[in-house]
């Protein structure tokens, strides 16, 4: 089925897309500012991809995708980094709307170390491993920043939502990896990860999702935020 990551795409992005323009949520209104910081965060990552493809860490399985490709991804990849972010910033625009979670302090200091420390540490000791290794290192370091350095207040918004956006995830991300299809449309070279797997996806998945969806936020917030301050 050449149409399937195409697909996978479209219905990722359709409903958010639709929702986006309701009278309540109005996420359309901040189209150019998730748009500049996707623009930044998407050449980032397609960058990255196309180098790691290059080097065989993942593949693509040329049944599942049209045949168009940009470098060596197919145009299906490209259009990933778009509509995933879009569908979670667009989920992070309407949980800011209708719920307003906070953490105390002491709480947030626990979770960011109890999460950044062992990625951190994995990603050293299994530094041979370039996807593993690329994924923890760089979200440990993000997440100390963003916390410690950056001192950004809606970093505990942001985990809390992708506690459930991980839902979709394993529904999107089983279907890429293969789950539910006889072949996968993204392969991995085991040699380049840790070899544990939810399902058929590898544990890396989780983490680099995170991390595509944080750098997305944390730039939207940032245009959002010289916006405002520019009209004070």
């Amino acid at each position: 089925m050449k149409s399937l990551y195409l697909l996978v795409n479209f219905f990722t992005v359709i409903v958010p897309f639709v929702f986006s323009f309701h009278p309540k949520l109005k996420f359309n209104k901040e189209f150019k500012y998730f748009f500049l910081a996707n623009f930044l965060v998407a050449f980032t990552f397609i960058t990255s991809d196309i180098f790691f493809t290059k080097l065989e860490v993942w593949g693509f399985n040329p049944e599942y995708v049209t045949g168009l490709y940009l470098v060596n991804l197919p145009i299906e990849e490209v259009l990933f980094f778009i509509c995933i972010p879009f569908a979670c910033v667009f989920t992070y625009h309407c949980l800011n709307l209708f719920i307003k979670p906070s953490w105390k302090p002491q709480t947030e200091n626990i979770i960011i170390l109890s999460l950044s420390i062992p990625l951190l540490v994995t990603g050293i000791l299994f530094i041979d491993k370039l996807y593993t290794s690329f994924t923890f290192i760089s979200l440990g370091i993000l997440l100390l920043l963003f916390k410690y350095v950056l001192k950004l207040d809606w970093l505990p918004k942001l985990l809390g939502m992708y506690a459930i956006l991980l839902i979709p995830f394993f529904i999107v991300n089983g279907i890429l990896t293969g789950t539910w299809i006889d072949n996968p449309v993204v392969w991995y070279n085991n040699d380049e990860n840790l070899g544990i797997r939810l399902m058929t996806i590898p544990v890396e998945d989780v983490f680099y999702g995170f991390e595509l969806i944080l750098l997305n936020v944390c730039l939207y917030e940032y245009f959002k935020s010289n916006r405002l301050k520019t009209r004070k």
